[in-house]
């Protein structure tokens, strides 16, 4: 009988892919559990996955066990209701999107906004930084205002008070700010909702609000923000896109045009760049090149 150190030898080197980081400590293990469940847990933390995200792993993959009438270690466990995950349609969903919201720029105040907007961009986040709820609120105003009579949808990073008060298409909260935030009076104001992500742990819990969409990341290293994770790579990126397949999903962090080919094949159907247009010497013509990479991956 294969040991948990083979089984999760072997699952470590069949999903070397999905390593992030550096490896963690082995977990205490059940001697009361199967070998395949330790063994899951001890590739988990070979690969750099975090506890909570681990248990997620381990749980689906009971399910999925269950399901089929025993282990099988070369079936990474992607489907949804393995996860414990509702099936749609959902009474506490939010108002939808687009499936595909296509290239996703995220711009610091409502100048680039308007620049964006008329540059065809299809969706555009305000993140707006400030302490000053006045300043937010006229940026926010100013944001809602620039994409009028544009073909582009507008999301308000993490002001959802001013979002609502603008009329907004949409909002997008962090980890910390779903928690805070009164998602059911975002809901009730009919914006849409959309929900940062960075592992399964989180994937769960955004999917359990059942959001507009779903970002994904930081998919590759990026320095524009101090991140509790490692960078995710794209094989965890393949998983976390066909578990989480229902919902638009938006791959982010650290992706520039070289990179898109490599996150479009995960089957997102929207990339979020930040540098790739606000640090390119001409925004205007970035945008239309990182839109025409896109447009030639989704043809091919």
């Amino acid at each position: 009988m294969a040991t948990a150190q083979d089984i999760a030898q072997h699952l470590s080197q069949r999903y070397a892919t999905m390593q992030a980081g550096e490896s963690l400590p082995a977990p205490a293990l059940d001697p009361r559990q199967p070998e395949w469940q330790n063994g899951i847990l001890l590739a988990c933390a070979f690969l750099g996955f975090l506890a909570h995200d681990a248990a997620c792993i381990a749980k689906a993959w009971q399910a999925q066990s269950d399901r089929l009438g025993g282990f099988d270690a070369d079936h990474w466990p992607d489907a949804p209701h393995d996860f414990g995950i509702a099936p749609m349609p959902r009474a506490n969903a939010f108002a939808s999107c687009p499936q595909n919201l296509g290239l996703y720029a995220v711009l610091p105040d409502a100048q680039w906004v308007k620049r964006m907007a008329d540059a065809g961009v299809p969706t555009v986040q305000l993140r707006f930084k400030s302490d000053d709820a006045r300043a937010v609120a006229r940026e926010v105003e100013a944001a809602v205002r620039a994409v009028e009579g544009s073909h582009s949808l507008l999301f308000i990073n993490d002001h959802w008070q001013q979002a609502i008060a603008a009329g907004a298409y949409g909002v997008h909260l962090g980890q910390e700010d779903m928690a805070e935030a009164p998602l059911e009076k975002i809901r009730a104001a009919g914006l849409r909702l959309g929900l940062s992500t960075h592992g399964y742990a989180e994937m769960l819990k955004a999917d359990a609000a059942s959001p507009s969409y779903m970002a994904l990341g930081a998919v590759f290293p990026t320095t524009l923000k101090r991140m509790a994770t490692a960078p995710q790579g794209t094989g965890r990126l393949n998983a976390y896109a066909a578990l989480m397949r229902h919902h638009p999903l938006v791959g982010i962090g650290g992706i520039d045009e070289a990179r898109i080919p490599l996150v479009m094949q995960s089957g997102v159907g929207s990339i979020a760049v930040v540098r790739a247009i606000t640090g390119a010497e001409d925004a205007e013509a970035a945008a239309a090149r990182l839109q025409k990479i896109m447009r030639g991956f989704q043809k091919a």
